[in-house]
């Protein structure tokens, strides 16, 4: 998903499971921070902690809460007390967005190795625009408990400002891709050094913006790769759909039938794509994620649209000049289709991957995100190992759960039956489900509970 800045709320998550049937195998090196050395990093800083799980991270400053708040709901039961060590440092890199440490360098990254290691390898891009600790809670933790190392990039450039960064349109999403290639090969030689052996298993996984990642890795490196889980996904494509074909329409829309109920406004939002009944979530997403994520998003792939002005003018009105109320994708020159032509997904996986999406997602709706990236997966005759299931009451944010309990579904927990599913798929051969809707249940602990089936 494209997402704003961490100040507006941004996007969530992903988890794992471990490594079914792998003994675990402890550790007994002595956990000095000298060592092992990231290849290709220009900075690296090493730490023993007792505990790698944000219970213990954020006591020891090895996190940034502001990465990863409001990214899941507030009933999430996570696991803690996994001693290891911790590397945080940056690759080479132009940009100075990110300025965690005080570093002020981007391409950062986080790995962590547990002491007692299963033989897995689960990394992850963060969603929208955030940090590398943007999943510690949604992902870490989780997978760190199950004995899998964890690798965290930042994806090269951060913030509502990450268009900066390049020379070209689409330069700053194309090393999105390139960071995550390069971490992953960095950790799983660092595993080897750590533990005497590569990783048995290596994992892509992330939500949004991470769940993109993991769909073009899958795409194009399953030389690196034994699998994925995919959450919602941001699908980018030059023929659309694509962010830039529905987002203007909320703009354009959401306006009036906020005002008046106007039902020609309502038609036009729900002909957008965005579900009905996720009415009671677009005033929260038009003032946080819509308009924001359009400007930015457009400034990064089509800067020409609105000439030297940056990122086009918030919320203002259809009519107004360069105006993204009033963008048209469809109409704009070649040069758009092509740059997202650099970013865009096929759906000719080559590892299993498994999707998930909320059927009431208000950022990136369903019908024109998944469903349609499952659509080419089947057109690419790749369904045999792929399984897409839509979360009946999902949404975008997971957060928004706590405002809305008896109305919306965290697809957090759903997010870490998959990624079981997806291990015993991979070791044992174990079919998932068949993709499907998972319905809502009507009671239950819905925040941490979810079967596939």
């Amino acid at each position: 998903m494209p997402l704003a800045p961490r100040a507006a709320h941004a996007l969530l998550c992903l988890v794992l499971l471990p490594l079914c049937g792998a003994a675990a195998r402890p550790d007994q090196s002595p956990c000095v921070p000298a060592a092992p050395v990231v290849p290709g990093a220009e900075r690296q800083v090493a730490a023993c902690l007792a505990d790698l799980t944000t219970a213990g991270t954020v006591a020891t400053g090895h996190t940034d809460p502001a990465d990863w708040a409001g990214l899941t709901a507030a009933g999430t039961r996570n696991p803690s007390g996994v001693p290891g060590m911790q590397i945080d440092g940056y690759f080479p890199d132009t940009s100075t967005g990110n300025t965690t440490h005080g570093w002020n360098h981007d391409a950062q990254f986080v790995i962590r190795l547990p002491r007692r290691w299963t033989g897995g390898l689960v990394v992850s891009g963060s969603p929208g625009v955030r940090e590398q600790y943007a999943n510690d809670v949604a992902i870490s933790d989780w997978v760190l408990a199950q004995g899998y190392a964890f690798a965290a990039t930042d994806k090269g450039n951060v913030g509502a400002t990450f268009y900066r960064d390049g020379a070209a349109p689409g330069d700053a999403i194309v090393e999105w891709n390139d960071r995550v290639t390069q971490l992953t090969r960095a950790a799983r030689t660092v595993l080897r050094e750590r533990y005497g052996t590569a990783p048995r298993r290596t994992y892509a996984a992330g939500l949004s913006n991470g769940g993109y990642l993991v769909r073009w890795q899958l795409e194009h490196h399953p030389e690196l790769y034994d699998g994925g889980v995919d959450w919602e996904g941001t699908l980018w494509r030059a023929d659309g759909p694509n962010l830039l074909t529905f987002l203007p329409t909320t703009l354009r829309d959401y306006p009036r039938y906020a005002a008046t109920g106007d039902p020609a406004a309502h038609a036009d939002l729900l002909a957008a794509g965005f579900p009905p009944g996720s009415e009671f979530l677009w005033d929260y997403h038009y003032r946080v994620y819509w308009d924001l994520t359009q400007r930015i998003y457009r400034e990064e792939l089509d800067p020409d649209f609105d000439g030297p002005v940056e990122a086009g003018t918030p919320f203002c009105a259809p009519g107004t000049a360069a105006c993204d109320a009033d963008y048209a994708y469809v109409q704009r020159p070649a040069a758009v289709r092509a740059a997202v032509a650099r970013i865009a997904l096929t759906g000719r996986i080559r590892r299993p991957l498994i999707t998930l999406h909320g059927t009431l997602d208000a950022l990136l709706p369903i019908s024109q995100d998944s469903d349609v990236y499952a659509r080419m997966v089947r057109a690419g005759h790749r369904e045999r190992i792929f399984r897409y299931y839509r979360i009946d009451g999902g949404n975008h944010v997971d957060g928004l759960y706590d405002a809305y309990p008896d109305r919306l579904r965290p697809i957090l927990p759903c997010f870490r039956s998959a990624f079981t599913a997806l291990a015993g798929w991979v070791d044992r051969g174990v079919r998932p489900p068949a993709s499907g809707t998972l319905a809502r249940p009507s009671s239950g602990d819905l925040a941490n509970v979810c079967a596939l089936n």
